[in-house]
């Protein structure tokens, strides 16, 4: 599995919020933003070599080169080279497109219709539009199969390119090709920008309030609050918050959220520039409007929980108590600002460190959990291509994934080995009779897509590390 990259912070305006806005005491907020500014004017003024040489290798090229060549693509390039000499996975350079996918992550939301979705057969289905967006409005209803997308089919298409379609410039209009009750119909919508809720809750096990957190973006902290308070109306005695494979954010959300569970004065994170000097982000009323949690709660945390996440999950263990329950997080112990360019583009560089309350550097090691859980094996195979049909005699490393998830469902006691062979073909076959699939003894899209809708079901059921947190906050 590759490990995803987390964004910390958004704008280049945005780095006051990062080391001014954020900070306990003017005056030392005064001094970090100080410095920053300082060390840049002076780099400016010792690299005055360094951009002569730079200009002249663009005035060389633009003059003498055989061929002609674009004056952006040339700068781009240069932009990129060096950045990419930093050799920082989280600092970069980003065009408009790549800018434009970042601050719809920040801002969670998107320019689009507004429904959920997923693959369904040869083509998508909706799931559930969403509330005051355009899919709810015209009337779209769970259950409705998307064909076509400006009369393009969809046949075989995956979610995400048939996401891609529908996605586009707000006021800009998309035209869906709808099944439903057998009947087709076209329905014309005006894309708009679309909220997208980071937290999730429920009530499990009658009193234990669950919460589970995607992302950190621009209005994490509110809906975490009002999840908070939703579930204490119903009367949960405790909490489960939920961080697995949430790739960060915003570090003043992380703030934010973690200051409703420390007592006033509790460290929250600590901040480092290059020369060694510390910022500390301790809880108190400025972040958490004087709301605070004091029921005993439990964190979820794993391999993909990075950043903003991070700091989150740290500062609950550290400054509250609060046991980690999964898997080592990710490890991203860095900042970053944005700066933006005239043409919409964008480049992200990391300009400190941040510090677990204890004072720990996470980077590249992580947040190691109190109790050690996690989900069975076969929830981490990988999806089986559904564009080809597998059938006996078939030898492929997607054979020996079909092989694992069937006997995770029980329905195959062979050899896993990618092969195949009689003992696949029954379990394939039995696998069709139990769910009612035709009995072909082939797997082709719809029965591998069945298998692993069960595979996931199963996974939900196995959840290890929930069951953990379960018996803690039980005691």
């Amino acid at each position: 599995m590759n490990k995803k990259q987390s964004k910390t912070v958004k704008r280049s305006t945005l780095v006051w919020s990062i080391l001014v806005a954020l900070v306990v005491g003017g005056a030392l907020a005064y001094g970090v933003a100080y410095f920053q500014t300082r060390t840049l004017v002076s780099q400016a003024q010792t690299t005055t070599a360094s951009m002569q040489k730079i200009q002249a290798v663009y005035e060389t090229i633009e003059g003498n080169y055989y061929k002609s060549v674009s004056a952006k693509k040339v700068t781009n390039g240069a932009i990129k080279g060096m950045i990419s000499s930093l050799d920082d996975p989280f600092s970069e350079y980003m065009d408009k497109t790549e800018a434009s996918s970042l601050n719809d992550q920040i801002s969670s939301s998107f320019s689009g219709i507004g429904a959920e979705v997923q693959k369904s057969d040869q083509y998508i289905k909706i799931i559930s539009p969403i509330k005051g967006t355009p899919a709810k409005k015209v009337g779209l209803q769970p259950g409705d199969l998307i064909t076509a997308v400006n009369g393009k089919s969809l046949a075989g298409r995956s979610v995400t390119d048939a996401v891609k379609l529908m996605r586009g410039k707000i006021g800009t209009k998309v035209t869906l090709t709808i099944k439903r009750a057998g009947k087709s119909f076209k329905q014309t919508l005006t894309r708009a920008k679309i909220p997208v809720s980071t937290v999730n809750s429920k009530v499990i096990n009658k009193k234990i309030g669950y919460i589970q957190i995607t992302s950190v973006s621009e209005r994490t902290a509110a809906e975490l609050k009002k999840a908070l308070k939703r579930l204490d109306k119903k009367g949960v005695t405790s909490y489960v918050l939920d961080v697995r494979d949430n790739p960060g954010g915003l570090m003043d959300q992380a703030l934010k959220m973690s200051s409703m569970f420390l007592k006033n004065g509790k460290i929250i994170m600590r901040v480092q520039t290059k020369n060694g000097q510390q910022q500390v982000y301790k809880a108190g009323k400025k972040y958490d409007g004087g709301y605070k949690v004091t029921k005993p709660v439990a964190v979820l945390m794993n391999g993909g929980s990075a950043s903003a996440a991070e700091i989150f999950a740290g500062a609950l263990h550290q400054s509250a108590d609060a046991p980690l329950i999964g898997t080592q997080s990710y490890g991203k112990g860095t900042v970053q600002t944005v700066s933006d360019f005239k043409d919409k583009s964008e480049m992200k560089i990391t300009i400190a460190k941040w510090l677990t309350p204890n004072g720990d550097w996470i980077n590249k090691k992580g947040l190691t959990p109190t109790y050690k859980a996690d989900y069975p094996k076969y929830a981490y195979l990988q999806l089986i291509n559904t564009k080809k049909t597998y059938k006996n005699g078939d030898v492929s490393s997607e054979i020996k994934t079909l092989q694992k998830e069937l006997k995770a469902l029980g329905y195959f006691n062979g050899k896993v080995n990618g092969y195949f062979g009689s003992s696949t073909e029954n379990a394939v076959q039995a696998y069709q009779k139990k769910e009612n699939l035709k009995v072909t003894g082939t797997a082709n899209e719809k029965t591998v897509l069945s298998i692993e809708t069960k595979v996931q079901s199963k996974v939900a059921k196995n959840d290890n590390a929930l069951k953990k947190a379960e018996s803690i906050l039980d005691k």
